[in-house]
């Protein structure tokens, strides 16, 4: 019997794509992956997946090209099918991406989440969320800190941010906040896994995401899946909390694969509620429940606090906030512009001192408000961003990211921390959903034993 190989090409933004590939196509002859495409993230094309994470079937690695190469790729490498493969889109947006692809005489693949995801014998308790920018990370810490208050041995494992070495990411391992250091990490990975580091929680991370899982498995009894942008878990959830932003309804049932985590949802929590219309919250819960009628519904807001409030009264300020969230996230500012508000300082406008790629982000998305985006990929980009901020005359900078980038750049000025923390308003409080995990727990191995 002929088998035709089919040539494919895997549509992500370097994450969810690495993970698809070895838990889907690394091993299978049926496929030939002709190359990996990349997009939301400058400055991580034209690489090599290596050949020792792409495995036997691929002695020389595999390519990864921009998205803007795409109906070329397809014509030069005469591809049949591609794979898309990463996450934070709305409807429109994805149904663009597909007539792209057909358009170019290739068929268009979406994923069963449930194919890639990996079972633990360890419990996972995932964090998710229906866009970027909604709290998930501020919901995440929260939930950390409660089992931590219970005392259970547990590790959080992040989805990826592959923008490093690949090879020297495959399993990332962070203890503390010097080992941040070691691996060169991006602005965006220090946003990540900062905030657990300065609690003490364990963070696992990296590309091949089996090898991480057995690692977390050895180490902890359960594992809390920290997922990215809105992406799907990695790992079979046992309990499952979605985060969905009141500020910006009807993403719960308008992005992808956002919906699939409302629907998938033990629990959804609708953040920043204080801002929003009564209106829009009450259209959100109808739509939560037009998909899902059985999870829990938490409403909560996100209450700013800054380290240092005392430098920003009647102070000029600048800005800065995490980059994914005012980019690709759709947010016009974040919790750094809050609390420069809500302590009386004056905003200064960083547009008109955008340097090199900070230019660019702007002229790319032009919703972004009076604040600086922290991007920091390479660099060359560290450097416009450290140019930038140098160049504004004001008083004091505000970091809304979750990292101190003054660890990785020069601030020529005082720098104000700001953070977001939740407060549950109306529903089941974290201690509760802990609770309700803990007993899912109990109840799932008594039905094995």
């Amino acid at each position: 019997m002929l088998i035709v190989v089919k040539r494919i090409i895997i549509m992500g933004a370097g994450g969810r794509d690495f993970h698809n590939y070895i838990v889907l196509f690394k091993n299978n002859s049926n496929y030939r992956v002709m190359a990996f495409t990349v997009t939301q993230i400058p400055g991580i094309e034209y690489r090599r997946f290596p050949p020792s994470l792409a495995g036997p079937l691929y002695p020389e690695g595999i390519p990864v090209y921009p998205e803007e190469m795409l109906p070329e790729l397809i014509a030069r490498f005469k591809v049949d099918e591609v794979v898309f493969s990463y996450s934070d889109l709305t409807y429109e947006e994805l149904g663009r991406k597909i007539s792209l692809v057909l358009s170019a005489n290739a068929s268009f693949k979406l994923i069963n989440p449930f194919e890639t995801m990996i079972n633990s014998i360890k419990p996972v308790f995932a964090v998710t969320a229906t866009k970027t920018g909604a709290g998930k990370s501020t919901v995440s810490r929260a939930i950390v800190e409660e089992m931590a208050k219970r005392n259970l041995k547990f590790v959080v494992v992040r989805h990826p941010m592959a923008y490093g070495d690949f090879e020297k990411i495959a399993v990332q391992e962070f203890n503390s906040i010097g080992d941040l250091d070691c691996y060169d990490l991006t602005i965006e990975e220090r946003e990540e896994y900062e905030h657990y580091l300065r609690m003490g929680i364990k963070v696992l991370a990296g590309i091949d995401y089996i090898a991480i899982l057995r690692k977390a498995e050895s180490e902890a009894d359960v594992i809390l899946w920290d997922g990215g942008n809105n992406d799907t878990s990695f790992y079979k959830p046992w309990y499952q909390v979605t985060v969905t932003d009141a500020m910006r309804p009807g993403i719960e049932i308008d992005s992808y694969p956002g919906e699939i985590n409302v629907r998938l949802a033990d629990t959804i929590i609708i953040t920043k509620v204080s801002q929003a219309k009564t209106e829009d919250i009450d259209k959100i819960v109808k739509n939560i429940r037009s998909i899902n009628k059985k999870a829990n519904i938490v409403k909560a807001d996100m209450e700013v606090e800054v380290d240092r409030p005392d430098l920003l009264e009647g102070r000029k300020a600048l800005v800065i906030e995490d980059a994914p969230s005012i980019t690709h996230g759709g947010l016009p500012y974040g919790a750094g512009y809050v609390a420069a508000l809500k302590y009386g300082a004056k905003v200064v406008d960083p547009k008109p001192y955008a340097k090199g790629i900070i230019r660019k982000i702007y002229e790319a998305y032009n919703h972004i408000g009076p604040v600086l985006p922290s991007i920091g990929y390479t660099k060359q980009q560290l450097n416009d961003l450290e140019e930038t901020i140098n160049s504004i005359r004001c008083d004091v900078v505000v970091l809304g990211t979750p990292a101190d980038i003054s660890r990785v750049i020069k601030i020529d000025k005082p720098v104000v921390k700001a953070r977001f923390n939740l407060k549950i308003v109306e529903g089941i409080t974290i201690k509760e959903i802990v609770n309700e995990f803990i007993r899912m727990v109990y109840e799932k191995s008594y039905l094995r034993s």
